[in-house]
């Protein structure tokens, strides 16, 4: 009799569990077909999810459901809570859509992402970002996925770096520096894909990164096609090492339009945004602009005074929505209470350091890592006299900064 009763049990899980995945089947669908449907940021097209919920939403959207009065106030309300101008009601948004009903096909896209070895993810699904929600009713419909099935790093261990597409050679080495530095330390690069700062902060990230998601790409356009066809290398890199991510589906063209529209998912991916070189009126200031309306921390890296390219970031720092950022430590203490994005080996040593003299450091300075070096040697490295690096050396050696093996000297692991 138990075991029929446990067995019944079973079944019954078994019912729930292919229900709820026939759910998600069809809530996946739903959204699919309406982010071809939808523009991002469509607030109408939002709020209408928001309330009726996907597969309902798709259903008033192409006309097969009306809606009544009751959700048209609810819509009023829910755009009027978040700021939303310009609602002329669910007739003129249902007008608006309806050109694009003929080319809902939700499992031809489907079936391309599953070509490409991509996917669909959605609000619920395990891979779905979470500080996507602090986006409230501009959260995403959906995001198409190119890359490793890893689980996103939430915003704490995700830094933007953002700037110009003509960035310089100066630019070019700050980005560099920073995305590597980033990546030896944890964090994901999240930027956009495109030439010039972005190619700097992705390509940074695949070759420093220490994370299982090193670099995401998040693009304007579709994901079936690498946009700009300059970088389709480095963003097939991506793909197989991190992950590129868009809201609109496969086939979509990358408009100005939808390049501001994605600004805000770089910005509510990372708990930094930092822009490295950006003109007057860069698309960077945008994402900045919505890190800082998000309650992100935002920083800039100053530049030349005669640089064009650097003109943005002087704005964004003047204008006080911008710290000065000129190093991947600064970054990282933005991104976290003091110290505790530095690693605990750095963070120790540092703290033993602070009551040596300037000669003990100047000698720190000088010892070898990994191989060993003569008292010889290394007073000529550092500058110093022999005697006073004897006396270094039996200092840092107490502390443990310094080890003494086969007769020469080299750092110690303090």
């Amino acid at each position: 009799m138990t075991n029929l009763k446990e067995q019944n049990v079973q079944n019954e899980l078994a019912d729930l569990r292919v229900e709820k995945e026939l759910d998600m089947d069809t809530e996946r669908l739903a959204r699919a077909a309406l982010s071809r449907l939808m523009e991002p940021q469509d607030a109408a097209g939002l709020a209408l999810v928001q309330l009726a919920g996907a597969t309902d939403a798709l259903r008033i959207a192409t006309g097969q459901v009306a809606a009544g009065p009751e959700l048209e106030r609810g819509i009023t309300g829910l755009l009027a809570d978040s700021g939303s101008a310009g609602w002329a009601g669910l007739a003129a948004a249902l007008k608006r859509w309806q050109p694009r009903l003929p080319d809902l096909a939700p499992e031809r896209d489907l079936a391309t992402m599953a070509r490409l070895g991509g996917r669909l993810i959605i609000p619920g699904d395990e891979l779905w970002p979470a500080q996507l929600a602090d986006l409230g009713i501009q959260e995403p419909i959906c995001l198409w996925w190119r890359g490793q099935e890893q689980q996103l790093p939430g915003a704490d261990k995700s830094i933007a770096l953002v700037g110009s597409r003509d960035s310089t050679s100066y630019g070019a080495a700050v980005t560099g520096d920073l995305a590597y530095a980033l990546g030896q330390r944890g964090f994901t690069v999240v930027s956009g894909g495109a030439y010039g700062i972005d190619a700097h902060a992705h390509r940074a990230a695949l070759a420093g990164g220490s994370s299982a998601v090193p670099t995401i790409a998040v693009m304007a356009g579709g994901v079936d096609r690498f946009y700009p066809s300059g970088n389709d290398d480095l963003l097939r890199a991506v793909a197989n090492q991190g992950a590129v991510l868009a809201e609109v589906p496969p086939g979509s063209a990358p408009t100005r339009y939808r390049f501001l529209q994605r600004n805000r998912l770089i910005a509510a991916l990372s708990s930094v945004t930092v822009v490295v070189e950006a003109r007057w009126r860069s698309g960077a200031l945008n994402t900045a602009h919505h890190a800082e309306t998000l309650g992100r921390a935002v920083g800039a890296v100053p530049g030349s005074v005669h640089s064009a390219n650097s003109a943005g970031c002087h704005r964004l720092l003047r204008d006080g929505g911008a710290v000065c950022v000129t190093d991947a430590a600064e970054v990282a203490e933005l991104a976290s209470p003091s110290g505790t994005a530095l690693p605990d080996q750095r963070t120790a040593e540092a703290a033993v350091q602070d009551g040596l003299t300037l000669e003990d450091l100047i000698l720190l300075d000088a010892l070898p890592l990994r191989s060993t070096a003569s008292v010889e040697k290394l007073s000529a490295v550092a500058g110093l006299g022999q005697d006073s690096v004897r006396a270094g050396l039996g200092r840092l050696g107490l502390l443990g900064l310094a080890v003494s093996e086969r007769g020469g000297w080299k750092r110690g692991k303090a």
